[in-house]
Protein backbone atom coordinates (compact mmCIF):
# COMPACT_ATOMS: atom_id res chain seq x y z
CA UNK A 1 0.00 0.00 0.00
CA UNK A 2 1.34 3.27 -1.08
CA UNK A 3 1.81 5.71 2.08
CA UNK A 4 0.31 9.03 1.86
CA UNK A 5 2.93 10.59 3.24
CA UNK A 6 5.07 9.68 0.07
CA UNK A 7 3.23 12.23 -1.71
CA UNK A 8 5.03 14.93 -1.93
CA UNK A 9 2.71 17.60 -2.48
CA UNK A 10 2.42 15.93 -5.80
CA UNK A 11 -1.20 14.18 -6.78
CA UNK A 12 -2.22 12.03 -9.59
CA UNK A 13 -5.71 11.33 -10.74
CA UNK A 14 -5.64 8.83 -13.37
CA UNK A 15 -9.48 8.50 -13.90
CA UNK A 16 -10.75 5.53 -16.48
CA UNK A 17 -14.16 6.06 -16.74
CA UNK A 18 -16.74 4.70 -19.56
CA UNK A 19 -18.60 7.46 -20.48
CA UNK A 20 -20.38 5.89 -23.44
CA UNK A 21 -20.68 2.37 -22.93
CA UNK A 22 -17.91 1.52 -25.50
CA UNK A 23 -15.79 5.05 -24.64
CA UNK A 24 -13.10 5.16 -21.59
CA UNK A 25 -11.66 8.13 -20.60
CA UNK A 26 -8.24 8.05 -18.87
CA UNK A 27 -7.43 11.64 -17.04
CA UNK A 28 -4.69 12.52 -15.92
CA UNK A 29 -5.19 15.38 -13.16
CA UNK A 30 -1.60 15.96 -12.49
CA UNK A 31 1.75 17.65 -13.34
CA UNK A 32 3.28 14.22 -14.01
CA UNK A 33 3.88 13.06 -17.37
CA UNK A 34 3.80 9.44 -18.01
CA UNK A 35 4.91 8.08 -21.19
CA UNK A 36 3.96 4.47 -22.43
CA UNK A 37 2.10 3.49 -18.88
CA UNK A 38 0.20 0.52 -18.64
CA UNK A 39 -3.04 1.19 -17.23
CA UNK A 40 -5.20 -1.15 -15.36
CA UNK A 41 -9.33 -1.01 -16.12
CA UNK A 42 -11.03 -4.26 -14.02
CA UNK A 43 -13.01 -6.25 -15.92
CA UNK A 44 -16.24 -6.01 -14.55
CA UNK A 45 -15.85 -2.42 -15.74
CA UNK A 46 -15.78 -3.32 -18.81
CA UNK A 47 -18.49 -5.90 -18.95
CA UNK A 48 -20.78 -3.20 -17.42
CA UNK A 49 -20.47 -0.55 -19.90
CA UNK A 50 -19.91 -3.29 -23.32
CA UNK A 51 -22.09 -6.47 -22.05
CA UNK A 52 -21.26 -7.84 -25.76
CA UNK A 53 -17.49 -7.41 -25.58
CA UNK A 54 -15.95 -10.14 -27.78
CA UNK A 55 -12.92 -10.76 -26.23
CA UNK A 56 -11.59 -12.75 -29.60
CA UNK A 57 -13.04 -9.70 -31.82
CA UNK A 58 -12.11 -6.60 -30.02
CA UNK A 59 -9.82 -3.77 -31.31
CA UNK A 60 -9.22 -0.02 -28.95
CA UNK A 61 -8.27 2.48 -30.47
CA UNK A 62 -7.47 6.36 -29.89
CA UNK A 63 -11.17 8.58 -30.43
CA UNK A 64 -9.42 10.94 -31.20
CA UNK A 65 -6.60 9.80 -33.64
CA UNK A 66 -8.14 6.56 -34.25
CA UNK A 67 -4.47 4.78 -34.21
CA UNK A 68 -4.88 1.33 -32.81
CA UNK A 69 -4.26 1.01 -29.15
CA UNK A 70 -2.01 -2.00 -27.17
CA UNK A 71 -3.81 -4.12 -25.17
CA UNK A 72 -3.98 -6.80 -22.58
CA UNK A 73 -5.86 -9.35 -20.52
CA UNK A 74 -4.65 -9.42 -17.35
CA UNK A 75 -5.62 -12.83 -15.71
CA UNK A 76 -3.27 -13.16 -12.79
CA UNK A 77 -2.85 -16.37 -12.97
CA UNK A 78 -6.63 -17.51 -12.98
CA UNK A 79 -8.85 -18.78 -15.70
CA UNK A 80 -11.09 -15.66 -15.96
CA UNK A 81 -10.24 -12.01 -16.65
CA UNK A 82 -9.33 -9.86 -14.20
CA UNK A 83 -8.20 -6.66 -15.76
CA UNK A 84 -7.76 -4.83 -19.28
CA UNK A 85 -4.45 -3.09 -19.63
CA UNK A 86 -3.99 -0.54 -22.11
CA UNK A 87 -0.88 1.38 -23.10
CA UNK A 88 -0.84 4.77 -23.09
CA UNK A 89 0.62 8.29 -22.55
CA UNK A 90 -0.58 10.83 -20.91
CA UNK A 91 0.32 14.19 -20.30
CA UNK A 92 -0.14 16.73 -17.22
CA UNK A 93 -3.78 17.58 -16.78
CA UNK A 94 -4.90 16.11 -19.97
CA UNK A 95 -7.22 13.13 -21.18
CA UNK A 96 -7.14 10.22 -24.04
CA UNK A 97 -10.49 9.02 -24.55
CA UNK A 98 -10.19 4.93 -26.11
CA UNK A 99 -12.92 3.14 -28.37
CA UNK A 100 -13.41 -0.17 -27.87
CA UNK A 101 -15.14 -1.80 -30.90
CA UNK A 102 -15.51 -5.28 -32.77
CA UNK A 103 -13.00 -6.00 -34.75
CA UNK A 104 -9.55 -7.48 -35.34
CA UNK A 105 -6.59 -5.99 -33.61
CA UNK A 106 -3.39 -5.39 -35.32
CA UNK A 107 -0.96 -7.91 -34.67
CA UNK A 108 0.78 -6.93 -31.12
CA UNK A 109 4.81 -7.07 -31.17
CA UNK A 110 5.02 -8.45 -27.63
CA UNK A 111 7.57 -6.16 -25.26
CA UNK A 112 7.23 -8.08 -22.26
CA UNK A 113 8.52 -12.05 -21.56
CA UNK A 114 9.42 -14.20 -18.90
CA UNK A 115 9.69 -18.21 -18.59
CA UNK A 116 11.35 -20.82 -16.38
CA UNK A 117 14.68 -22.39 -17.90
CA UNK A 118 15.43 -25.92 -17.18
CA UNK A 119 18.40 -25.99 -19.39
CA UNK A 120 20.24 -23.93 -17.58
CA UNK A 121 20.22 -25.06 -14.11
CA UNK A 122 16.13 -23.82 -13.62
CA UNK A 123 16.94 -19.97 -13.67
CA UNK A 124 13.83 -17.63 -14.30
CA UNK A 125 14.21 -15.01 -16.65
CA UNK A 126 12.33 -12.40 -17.90
CA UNK A 127 12.57 -9.35 -19.89
CA UNK A 128 11.08 -6.24 -21.46
CA UNK A 129 12.07 -3.80 -24.65
CA UNK A 130 14.61 -2.13 -22.45
CA UNK A 131 16.87 -4.38 -19.95
CA UNK A 132 16.16 -7.95 -18.61
CA UNK A 133 16.94 -10.05 -15.43
CA UNK A 134 17.64 -13.58 -13.59
CA UNK A 135 16.63 -15.17 -10.49
CA UNK A 136 18.20 -19.04 -9.77
CA UNK A 137 16.68 -22.10 -9.08
CA UNK A 138 17.70 -25.17 -6.66
CA UNK A 139 19.65 -26.66 -9.62
CA UNK A 140 22.07 -23.64 -8.79
CA UNK A 141 22.95 -24.41 -5.54
CA UNK A 142 24.87 -27.69 -7.00
CA UNK A 143 27.18 -25.79 -8.58
CA UNK A 144 29.08 -23.57 -5.67
CA UNK A 145 31.22 -21.59 -7.71
CA UNK A 146 28.20 -20.34 -9.88
CA UNK A 147 25.57 -20.14 -7.14
CA UNK A 148 23.71 -16.78 -6.26
CA UNK A 149 21.00 -15.21 -4.04
CA UNK A 150 20.02 -11.98 -5.66
CA UNK A 151 18.98 -10.59 -8.56
CA UNK A 152 21.10 -11.02 -11.97
CA UNK A 153 20.85 -8.53 -14.79
CA UNK A 154 21.54 -8.89 -18.74
CA UNK A 155 22.14 -5.53 -20.31
CA UNK A 156 19.80 -4.85 -23.59
CA UNK A 157 20.33 -2.49 -26.44
CA UNK A 158 17.21 -3.79 -28.15
CA UNK A 159 13.56 -3.16 -28.01
CA UNK A 160 13.80 -6.81 -29.11
CA UNK A 161 12.93 -10.01 -27.01
CA UNK A 162 16.38 -11.58 -26.82
CA UNK A 163 16.12 -13.89 -23.67
CA UNK A 164 15.50 -17.26 -25.99
CA UNK A 165 18.07 -15.92 -28.58
CA UNK A 166 20.74 -15.44 -25.36
CA UNK A 167 19.86 -19.53 -23.71
CA UNK A 168 20.10 -21.12 -27.21
CA UNK A 169 23.94 -19.67 -27.92
CA UNK A 170 24.86 -19.92 -24.63
CA UNK A 171 27.24 -16.99 -24.85
CA UNK A 172 26.01 -14.85 -22.21
CA UNK A 173 29.11 -12.67 -21.68
CA UNK A 174 29.28 -11.92 -25.36
CA UNK A 175 27.43 -9.05 -27.35
CA UNK A 176 26.72 -10.09 -30.35
CA UNK A 177 24.87 -6.58 -30.65
CA UNK A 178 21.87 -6.88 -28.15
CA UNK A 179 23.79 -6.54 -25.30
CA UNK A 180 25.41 -9.22 -22.65
CA UNK A 181 25.21 -10.61 -19.09
CA UNK A 182 28.19 -9.32 -17.18
CA UNK A 183 26.46 -8.25 -13.81
CA UNK A 184 28.03 -10.20 -10.79
CA UNK A 185 25.26 -11.44 -8.47
CA UNK A 186 27.13 -13.65 -5.74
CA UNK A 187 26.14 -14.27 -2.45
CA UNK A 188 24.64 -10.93 -2.48
CA UNK A 189 21.04 -9.43 -3.13
CA UNK A 190 22.30 -8.22 -6.80
CA UNK A 191 20.13 -5.60 -7.85
CA UNK A 192 17.39 -5.67 -5.52
CA UNK A 193 16.70 -8.86 -3.89
CA UNK A 194 14.85 -8.73 -0.37
CA UNK A 195 15.60 -10.54 2.36
CA UNK A 196 15.31 -10.94 6.23
CA UNK A 197 17.48 -9.24 8.70
CA UNK A 198 17.84 -9.55 12.04
CA UNK A 199 20.71 -9.76 14.53
CA UNK A 200 23.24 -7.12 12.29
CA UNK A 201 23.14 -10.22 9.74
CA UNK A 202 21.19 -10.85 6.30
CA UNK A 203 19.38 -13.91 6.44
CA UNK A 204 19.38 -15.53 3.03
CA UNK A 205 17.39 -18.04 1.47
CA UNK A 206 17.97 -20.69 -0.46
CA UNK A 207 17.18 -20.70 -3.79
CA UNK A 208 13.47 -20.72 -5.18
CA UNK A 209 11.75 -24.12 -4.91
CA UNK A 210 8.31 -23.32 -7.30
CA UNK A 211 7.15 -21.02 -9.80
CA UNK A 212 4.29 -20.29 -11.78
CA UNK A 213 3.35 -17.23 -14.61
CA UNK A 214 0.62 -15.62 -13.54
CA UNK A 215 0.77 -13.73 -17.10
CA UNK A 216 3.07 -13.50 -19.87
CA UNK A 217 2.85 -10.46 -22.56
CA UNK A 218 2.74 -8.55 -24.58
CA UNK A 219 2.75 -5.28 -21.97
CA UNK A 220 2.70 -6.81 -18.68
CA UNK A 221 4.51 -10.03 -17.21
CA UNK A 222 4.04 -11.45 -13.83
CA UNK A 223 4.78 -14.16 -12.03
CA UNK A 224 5.51 -15.94 -8.78
CA UNK A 225 8.60 -18.00 -6.84
CA UNK A 226 8.53 -19.80 -4.10
CA UNK A 227 10.96 -20.80 -1.40
CA UNK A 228 11.34 -23.27 0.90
CA UNK A 229 11.14 -22.62 5.03
CA UNK A 230 14.64 -21.66 6.29
CA UNK A 231 15.70 -20.44 9.52
CA UNK A 232 15.48 -16.65 10.65
CA UNK A 233 17.37 -16.08 13.82
CA UNK A 234 15.74 -19.25 15.11
CA UNK A 235 12.20 -18.89 13.20
CA UNK A 236 11.21 -21.04 10.36
CA UNK A 237 9.99 -18.27 7.33
CA UNK A 238 8.87 -19.23 3.95
CA UNK A 239 8.28 -16.92 1.15
CA UNK A 240 6.57 -16.13 -2.18
CA UNK A 241 8.23 -13.36 -4.36
CA UNK A 242 5.68 -12.19 -7.03
CA UNK A 243 7.48 -10.00 -9.75
CA UNK A 244 5.72 -7.76 -12.48
CA UNK A 245 7.86 -5.94 -15.55
CA UNK A 246 5.44 -3.38 -17.66
CA UNK A 247 6.50 -2.37 -20.75
CA UNK A 248 8.93 0.61 -21.13
CA UNK A 249 9.87 0.45 -17.16
CA UNK A 250 13.36 -0.26 -15.97
CA UNK A 251 12.15 -1.25 -13.29
CA UNK A 252 9.81 -4.47 -11.67
CA UNK A 253 7.49 -4.22 -9.36
CA UNK A 254 7.95 -6.96 -6.32
CA UNK A 255 5.87 -8.06 -3.70
CA UNK A 256 6.84 -10.41 -0.98
CA UNK A 257 4.81 -12.47 1.33
CA UNK A 258 6.51 -14.02 4.22
CA UNK A 259 4.95 -16.36 6.45
CA UNK A 260 5.96 -17.78 9.78
CA UNK A 261 4.26 -18.52 13.13
CA UNK A 262 4.43 -15.93 15.45
CA UNK A 263 2.73 -12.61 14.91
CA UNK A 264 5.59 -9.81 15.20
CA UNK A 265 6.72 -7.94 12.00
CA UNK A 266 9.73 -8.80 9.92
CA UNK A 267 12.87 -6.45 9.91
CA UNK A 268 13.67 -6.83 5.97
CA UNK A 269 16.31 -5.12 4.10
CA UNK A 270 16.55 -4.42 0.05
CA UNK A 271 20.20 -4.13 -1.21
CA UNK A 272 22.40 -3.65 -4.36
CA UNK A 273 25.76 -5.07 -4.47
CA UNK A 274 28.56 -2.50 -4.32
CA UNK A 275 31.95 -2.99 -6.58
CA UNK A 276 34.84 -2.03 -4.90
CA UNK A 277 35.88 0.31 -7.66
CA UNK A 278 34.68 4.17 -7.46
CA UNK A 279 31.00 4.87 -8.29
CA UNK A 280 28.10 7.06 -7.40
CA UNK A 281 25.48 6.20 -4.91
CA UNK A 282 22.20 8.26 -4.08
CA UNK A 283 20.67 7.31 -0.62
CA UNK A 284 17.69 9.20 0.10
CA UNK A 285 15.98 8.02 3.09
CA UNK A 286 13.34 10.99 3.21
CA UNK A 287 11.85 9.36 -0.44
CA UNK A 288 13.05 5.37 0.15
CA UNK A 289 15.18 5.89 -2.96
CA UNK A 290 18.53 3.50 -3.40
CA UNK A 291 20.31 3.99 -6.27
CA UNK A 292 23.85 3.23 -7.69
CA UNK A 293 25.47 4.36 -11.25
CA UNK A 294 28.55 1.63 -11.13
CA UNK A 295 31.91 1.86 -11.74
CA UNK A 296 32.25 1.07 -15.96
CA UNK A 297 33.09 -2.49 -16.40
CA UNK A 298 35.94 -1.60 -18.74
CA UNK A 299 34.62 -2.02 -22.55
CA UNK A 300 31.54 -3.15 -21.63
CA UNK A 301 30.13 -0.32 -20.08
CA UNK A 302 28.29 0.84 -16.83
CA UNK A 303 25.05 -0.43 -15.28
CA UNK A 304 22.73 1.42 -12.88
CA UNK A 305 20.57 0.05 -10.20
CA UNK A 306 17.88 1.47 -8.30
CA UNK A 307 15.40 0.42 -5.53
CA UNK A 308 12.06 2.61 -5.16
CA UNK A 309 10.21 1.51 -1.69
CA UNK A 310 6.73 3.15 -1.14
CA UNK A 311 6.26 2.53 2.47
CA UNK A 312 9.05 4.29 5.03
CA UNK A 313 12.32 3.41 5.30
CA UNK A 314 14.73 3.54 8.97
CA UNK A 315 18.18 3.94 6.90
CA UNK A 316 19.95 3.57 4.16
CA UNK A 317 24.01 2.51 4.04
CA UNK A 318 26.97 0.22 3.28
CA UNK A 319 26.42 -2.99 4.97
CA UNK A 320 29.83 -4.82 4.28
CA UNK A 321 29.41 -5.39 0.71
CA UNK A 322 26.19 -3.87 -0.26
CA UNK A 323 24.04 -1.08 0.02
CA UNK A 324 20.86 -1.30 2.30
CA UNK A 325 17.86 0.10 2.31
CA UNK A 326 15.96 -1.47 5.84
CA UNK A 327 12.39 -1.68 6.01
CA UNK A 328 9.78 -3.36 7.45
CA UNK A 329 7.65 -7.02 6.56
CA UNK A 330 4.54 -6.08 8.03
CA UNK A 331 2.82 -9.44 9.46
CA UNK A 332 -0.10 -11.12 6.65
CA UNK A 333 0.98 -7.90 4.08
CA UNK A 334 3.01 -8.41 1.37
CA UNK A 335 6.24 -6.21 1.39
CA UNK A 336 6.21 -3.88 -2.16
CA UNK A 337 8.92 -2.39 -3.41
CA UNK A 338 10.30 -1.65 -7.01
CA UNK A 339 13.69 -3.15 -8.40
CA UNK A 340 16.21 -2.70 -11.59
CA UNK A 341 18.23 -1.37 -13.64
CA UNK A 342 19.37 0.67 -16.68
CA UNK A 343 22.82 0.57 -18.95
CA UNK A 344 24.46 3.21 -20.72
CA UNK A 345 25.04 1.68 -24.05
CA UNK A 346 21.69 1.35 -24.56
CA UNK A 347 21.82 4.86 -25.07
CA UNK A 348 18.15 6.61 -23.22
CA UNK A 349 20.19 6.67 -19.57
CA UNK A 350 23.84 7.45 -20.12
CA UNK A 351 25.47 8.80 -16.98
CA UNK A 352 24.33 8.74 -12.85
CA UNK A 353 22.24 11.94 -13.14
CA UNK A 354 19.69 10.78 -15.81
CA UNK A 355 19.54 7.82 -13.49
CA UNK A 356 18.99 9.20 -10.16
CA UNK A 357 16.74 11.79 -11.83
CA UNK A 358 14.66 8.66 -12.95
CA UNK A 359 14.69 6.96 -10.08
CA UNK A 360 13.19 10.23 -8.06
CA UNK A 361 10.72 10.62 -11.10
CA UNK A 362 9.54 6.95 -10.74
CA UNK A 363 8.99 7.31 -7.19
CA UNK A 364 6.89 10.83 -7.48
CA UNK A 365 4.35 8.59 -9.85
CA UNK A 366 3.91 5.69 -7.93
CA UNK A 367 3.69 8.46 -4.72
CA UNK A 368 0.75 10.49 -6.68
CA UNK A 369 -0.99 7.30 -8.21
CA UNK A 370 -4.71 7.30 -7.72
CA UNK A 371 -6.50 5.67 -10.22
CA UNK A 372 -10.59 5.74 -9.82
CA UNK A 373 -13.08 3.63 -12.54
CA UNK A 374 -16.50 3.95 -12.94
CA UNK A 375 -19.00 2.75 -16.08
CA UNK A 376 -22.08 3.27 -17.31
CA UNK A 377 -24.06 1.28 -20.06
CA UNK A 378 -24.58 2.54 -23.38
CA UNK A 379 -27.85 3.60 -23.76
Amino acid sequence: MIKKTLQLGMVLLLVAQMVTGQVITIENKSAQSYKGKVVSIPWEKVKAAYSTIDTANLKITDAVTKAEVVFQYEFLGGKEIQNLLVLVSLKPNSAVKLQLQKGKHAPFVAKTYGRFVPERKEDFAWENDKIAFRMYGKELENTPKENAFGIDVWVKRTDRLIINERYKRGEYHIDHGDGMDYYHVGFTLGAGNAMPFLKDSIWYSKNYTSYKVLDNGPIRTTFQLGYDAWDVAGKQVTATKTLSLDAGSQLNKVSVEYKYADGDNLPVVVGIIKRPEPGAALLNEKASILGYWEPEHGKDGTTGVGVVIPSPVSKMEVHRNQFIAYGTSVKNTPFVYYAGACWDRAGAITNEAQWFDYLVQFQKQIAAENIVVSAAAKK
